[in-house]
């Protein structure tokens, strides 16, 4: 006969489960997964991946690393945070902004892109592990918006070159936009008419696409087909238009009329599965150290995680909240880190969560993060069968590709709003914007520190609400931390001690909910000065824990209310007894 379990050896093996569970999500759906499912995600998968393989191509020529290794770095996500994901909308890949981070640190050097990969993976990955992930919100809403219009300026103008088939423009910002300038009379005829024609094709399907959510769409185009064949157009318009461009130029590269620049020779195959690159080899057979490519990455070493997982989890939150689900922000975090850490194997690049193909995903329908193995199947088939004719995409195809999709996060409206709502939130923004010009994890930096500064000033100086009703009555509308406390003990000598004569003051402490060393020294020494020139300082509303710590710290002359009335009372009493 069987033993039963022990009620204890129960509870251990269902808590392992539930965290085993917590740790690898895909265990929460995939026993209930339907056929149904099945359909929509491989619809969604096969829908986003005919937008994935055309926009990895054109990132990693913002990466400044050759096509394929946009492709490299587009299907690792798929198969990882189908295993660690929260978020059924959610596809990992190359996305423009990481591309143009990638592209200030490593300088198109690809044996160094792959080891930052693993570096951004590891930082992750550790901090999902501590649970970390709080530290994101120290990088405030107005350095966020900041940073992405920067990027998206400094991504657009920087594909005009390839618009114009402009050769030898430098890549910092300022120079970039000189010399394209001073460059315009050597502009290609053929990559301008080429490219701006892809950018007008690709604009009319994107307002055909937003057409068919309006009622003048619903009575013009009756037949739900004829919608449905509409959208499916206008939402893989970047394959569309690469292939058609494509196909353009290899006609006239056959009559041998080389009027494009095209994308040119690339890697075949897919990639080898190894270990990645601790140094790097300069041109002249130079090999450059671990340890000095770290130096050299810097700052970008803690800027490209930390947007990495600030803009995928943004974008999980946003479709998370729009389709009525939750995520796990920190188990989020540790499905990036996995990502890159194992995408360094297959020579990617480091990448996050894109918001253009996430909305593909969750307007297609996808039910389970399953769709991302389609998508990711997609690229590997790409990688395989498909090289040998991106010899012939031209690069003006791809400039076209990547100005549509950067030019949404050009956001100039959010600037109104904060001058509506709170004007000083400007000041980091336009700092971020700034900065980012210069360097783009400067920009970033930059806006955090000045984020932190109008953070810790407000912090340092809590507003103290005075009104006097025979006795002086300061309400702090805030906590009372100790950089607050200078200033508190400022406001109490100048109003109430250094009068003549002097007051007496009851503190409103209802909001404070912690206290310090730092505090009880200042309030020790006003409590002092109080009883020097005979008036009182009473506390009122004090929380219980905060009650329980000035009590242990045996203040003389503390004395404290309940609500601010009594405190009152008890200084009119006291005053008319003297």
């Amino acid at each position: 006969m069987d033993q039963p379990l022990l009620r204890g050896e129960s509870a251990r093996g269902c808590c392992s489960y539930s965290t085993l569970k917590a740790w690898l999500p895909i265990l929460s759906w995939l026993p209930k997964y339907k056929l149904k499912w099945l359909q929509m995600d491989v619809l969604a998968g096969l829908t986003v991946g005919l937008t994935a393989v055309p926009q990895a191509l054109a990132y990693a020529e913002v990466a400044g690393l050759p096509v394929q290794y946009g492709l490299y770095s587009a299907f690792m996500g798929g198969f990882i945070y189908t295993l660690l994901g929260t978020s059924k909308d959610v596809t990992l890949g190359p996305t423009a902004i990481m591309s143009l981070l990638c592209s200030s640190v490593v300088g198109g050097h690809p044996q160094r892109a792959v080891l930052l990969t693993l570096l951004c993976g590891l930082i992750q990955a550790v901090m999902a592990l501590l649970r970390l992930g709080f530290l994101l919100d120290f990088i405030s809403y107005p350095v966020i918006k900041g940073f992405t219009c920067a990027a998206a300026v400094t991504i657009g103008f920087g594909q005009v070159k390839n618009i114009l088939g402009l050769h030898g423009i430098p890549q910092e910002f300022f120079l970039e936009v000189y010399y394209t300038f001073y460059k315009i009379p050597e502009a290609r005829v053929g990559d301008v008419v080429l490219g701006l024609l892809c950018l007008f094709l690709l604009i009319m399907l994107v307002f055909m696409k937003a057409s068919l959510g309006s009622d003048d769409a619903d009575a013009s185009i009756s037949s739900s087909v004829a919608r449905k064949l509409v959208w499916t157009v206008a939402t893989m318009r970047n394959a569309l238009v690469v292939v058609a461009a494509s196909l353009i130029a290899f006609s006239w590269d056959a009559y041998g009329h080389h009027v494009f620049t095209i994308t040119g020779q690339t890697t075949k195959g897919l990639p080898p599965f190894r270990p990645p690159p601790t140094s790097d080899t300069t041109a002249n057979g130079t090999v450059v150290p671990f340890r000095e490519i770290v130096e050299d990455f810097g700052g970008g070493l803690a800027v490209i995680p930390f947007m990495g997982v600030l803009e995928s989890i943004a974008i999980a939150k946003a479709f998370a909240s729009q389709n009525d689900y939750r995520i796990d922000a920190n188990q989020e975090l540790l499905a990036i880190g996995v990502t890159n850490i194992m995408g360094s194997f297959v020579s990617a690049y480091p990448v996050t969560g894109s918001f253009g193909r996430t909305a593909v995903n969750s307007q297609t329908g996808v039910c389970t993060p399953a769709g991302g193995i389609v998508t990711s199947v997609i690229v590997l088939l790409s990688l395989a069968f498909l090289m040998p004719a991106f010899y012939y995409i031209p690069k003006a195809c791809l400039a076209a590709v990547i100005i549509c999709a950067v030019a949404p996060m050009v956001d100039y409206r959010v600037v109104a709003k904060m001058w509506r709502i709170r004007k000083l939130d400007l000041l980091p923004f336009v700092v971020t914007f700034l900065m980012s010009f210069w360097q783009v994890q400067y920009g970033i930096v930059g806006g955090v520190a000045v984020s932190g500064a109008l953070l810790l000033y407000n912090t340092a100086r809590p507003q103290i609400k005075v009104s006097d009703h025979n006795v002086l009555v300061m309400e702090l509308s805030s906590g009372l931390s100790f950089p607050a406390m200078e200033y508190l003990s400022h406001i109490i000598h100048t109003q109430a001690l250094q009068v003549s004569p002097p007051r007496s003051v009851v503190l409103d402490c209802h909001h404070v909910s912690t206290i310090d060393y730092t505090v009880i020294n200042e309030l020790s020494d006003l409590l002092r000065q109080f009883k020097l020139r005979q008036v009182q300082l009473v506390f009122s509303g004090l929380q219980p824990s905060v009650l329980k710590v000035l009590l242990a710290a045996d203040l003389q002359g503390f004395r404290c209310t309940d609500n601010v009335e009594e405190a009152m009372q008890m200084v009119l009493r006291n005053l008319m007894d003297e």
